[in-house]
């Protein structure tokens, strides 16, 4: 019997009593709710217009279980429809109303990791998700390269001629998407950081963070990934981890406490924020004229998750030469690329108009450079932005940083 569920009468899945101690009370604020304000800042309910793909769906389900009507096998697809931005929880009435004064916020996202993980545990596994986990475990890390591995011996590659050490105090943890893909990425932040003296160097072998794995409900092959990259870190002596996509930072902030709890002993920097400070107090001289007209793509687990919103404006804002429109940060709720949570590849027309629509969302605004802080969200935002009649380029914020800073990039 795998944790959370158990046979039915007729063999099919069922709650067992600890998972229903756990999220009962969670179903039911949901249910009893008559708002359902979370309907209308969900991307995938924006597009798919149906109910199953609502949180309220989410947690009546669990009510349904609970009462027999329904079984794990009945409701797992409905979890896929998820893109786990966040959304749904900040717009929620019992997050809105009690928030600010008792702390609380709806647990949405993690009871669709809950519920996926449930799935893969009862051999309730969609295809898409199934292979690229499989993929992930052989090469330890995402097949981003469309059809090619992504081999654990190039994971480094991006950092070629960069002189970069391996392992000290500091080290820099590279997702897989910026390490195969957008290595500009990396490059940029690697720059930068040496360019004002910030000491920092590489793992010995960097795994995926196997926050993508939980995610998509893999929860142990997550967990052996974090065990991996904990005991990495430690062999090469590190205290602090600079990180540099919000789905690392996610996992490191929020799935590693959960595995190791008090043993976990890093401090887990956000390289966005650290960029900010390091502007602000002038170790970071922009001083090369940017002349774009740009607006900011919040990512959602930046925004949305972590309430973090601030540090890419303040950096925006100290470059030269920029014309920065921007949306503020609570009406990019209703925002999303469309890139997370596996959602892409169980539901790639889907998520392809999300991406559209928030790339519409900016063309509106009279801008030619879309900016964001998320790899992930990167590849989506610039195929859409790509599609227009007057295209939209799609830069990371560290690139844009690292041109004013008169870097190279790349």
């Amino acid at each position: 019997m795998a944790d959370g569920i158990a046979p039915g009468a007729q063999g099919e899945s069922t709650l067992t009593p600890e998972f229903l101690d756990e999220w009962r009370n969670a179903a039911y604020n949901c249910y009893s709710s008559g708002h359902k304000f979370c309907r209308e800042v969900c991307p995938v309910m924006q597009v798919t217009r149906d109910e199953r793909h609502t949180p309220t769906t989410f947690h009546a389900n669990v009510v349904a279980m609970e009462k027999g009507f329904l079984s794990l096998d009945d409701v797992a697809e409905d979890y896929v429809n998820c893109t786990q931005c966040g959304a749904c929880e900040l717009r929620c009435p019992n997050t809105l109303f009690t928030g600010d004064f008792y702390r609380f916020r709806t647990r949405t996202v993690d009871l669709v990791k809950a519920m996926r993980s449930l799935a893969v545990e009862a051999g309730i596994e969609q295809p898409g998700w199934k292979e690229w986990n499989a993929l992930t475990d052989r090469y330890k890390n995402e097949p981003v390269l469309n059809g090619q591995p992504s081999l654990q011996e190039n994971v480094a590659d991006w950092a070629q001629g960069l002189d970069l050490p391996i392992g000290g105090e500091t080290v820099l943890f590279c997702d897989c998407e910026a390490a195969f893909y957008r290595t500009s990425l990396p490059r940029a932040v690697a720059r930068i950081l040496k360019h004002v003296g910030y000491e920092f160097g590489l793992m010995r072998e960097q795994w995926c963070c196997g926050g993508p794995a939980a995610e998509m409900g893999y929860a142990e092959q997550a967990r052996r990934f974090a065990e991996h990259n904990v005991a990495d870190w430690r062999a090469v002596g590190a205290k602090r981890i600079l990180v540099l996509d919000p789905h690392d930072y996610i996992a490191f902030t929020e799935d590693y406490p959960a595995y190791f709890g008090d043993e976990l002993d890093f401090e887990f920097v956000l390289v966005v924020e650290l960029v900010a400070e390091l502007v602000n107090e002038g170790k970071l001289q922009l001083t090369q004229p940017i002349e774009r007209v740009v607006t900011y793509h919040d990512a959602c687990r930046l925004n949305k998750r972590k309430g973090i919103h601030k540090a890419p404006r303040d950096i925006l804002r100290a470059i030269p030469g920029l014309t920065f429109k921007d949306v503020d940060h609570v009406t990019q709720w209703s925002y999303c690329s469309g890139a997370g949570a596996g959602f892409a590849i169980e539901r790639p027309e889907v998520a392809a108009e999300i991406a559209r629509r928030r790339v519409d969302k900016a063309a509106a605004l009279e801008i030619d450079t879309l900016v964001s802080a998320c790899a992930w969200s990167e590849r989506p935002l610039t195929e859409q932005g790509g599609k227009l009649e007057r295209p939209i380029e799609v830069l990371d914020l560290m690139e844009i940083v690292a041109q004013a800073a008169g870097l190279e990039v790349g």
